[in-house]
């Protein structure tokens, strides 16, 4: 199978030199769950045309700085290739930016939460067991995130798969559509996480705050767990095919 994944930003550019790209991190992720796995990256947020959907077996869109609800010359085609994607049934993964941006597209609300920025390692509670999480029993996984934007409300045939207090819709499978989304970042390893909340220290982060959300993630997080979960979800799609 190959990926498609959509590019919607980049790292800050203070660390950006230090860091793979968001399409090279989530393909370490998943590919060692996934044999014959491949991956091509699609820059649309710097303007690289959509791609053919006829040419695509699966898509992941990406996580970025913008909000879903912002005026950017690739939002609306974002969107609504999204839509073309999920009326073609073609696979769709999103997280962060991508969850908000497949739940919206799909007929859910998203906006900036009143709950403010999340940050650090966030634990969630699972209360759906989709197939794709195969043989996990495990009540609660957790990543880290970073945040201010949520899913406020779920689009038509949608279903939270995973929750916490601070997000209620932080995971979600969409059915038939077939599509699965992540608020939390899998791809992110901690100290990536790290270098990204010290880019707003002392700016829109206190210094206190970007060492307790650092300190958070001295706790392992599940990166891998969800990873092996997008490579079943995709197995699972192209089976159905």
């Amino acid at each position: 199978m190959k990926l498609t994944i959509l590019e919607t930003g980049l790292p800050p550019e203070a660390i950006r030199a230090d860091w793979p790209r968001y399409p090279a991190m989530f393909e370490s992720l998943i590919k060692p769950h996934m044999p014959g796995f491949t991956c091509e990256s699609v820059a649309v947020s710097s303007g690289d045309d959509f791609p053919d959907l006829d040419g695509i077996d699966a898509i992941l869109v990406t996580g970025s700085a913008a909000g879903v609800y912002e005026q950017h010359p690739w939002m609306g085609p974002l969107l609504n290739f999204i839509q073309r994607a999920a009326a073609k049934k073609t696979p769709q993964i999103g997280v962060c930016f991508g969850h908000q941006a497949i739940a919206k597209a799909l007929g859910g609300r998203v906006e900036k939460s009143d709950k403010g920025w999340g940050l650090g390692r966030h634990v969630y509670d699972i209360i759906e067991r989709p197939d794709w999480m195969g043989d996990y029993r495990g009540e609660t996984f957790s990543l880290g995130v970073s945040h201010q934007d949520q899913v406020l409300s779920l689009p038509p045939g949608a279903q939270v798969v995973a929750r916490s207090d601070f997000t209620p819709f932080a995971v979600l499978d969409y059915g038939a559509v077939p599509a699965i989304s992540f608020q939390g970042h899998p791809e992110f390893s901690a100290g990536f996480c790290n270098a990204l909340y010290n880019v707003r220290r002392g700016t829109a982060f206190s210094p206190e705050r970007v060492d307790a959300a650092s300190k958070s993630l001295e706790t392992p997080v599940d990166n891998d767990l969800v990873g092996k979960w997008m490579a079943n979800f995709l197995k699972e799609a192209s089976h159905r095919e």
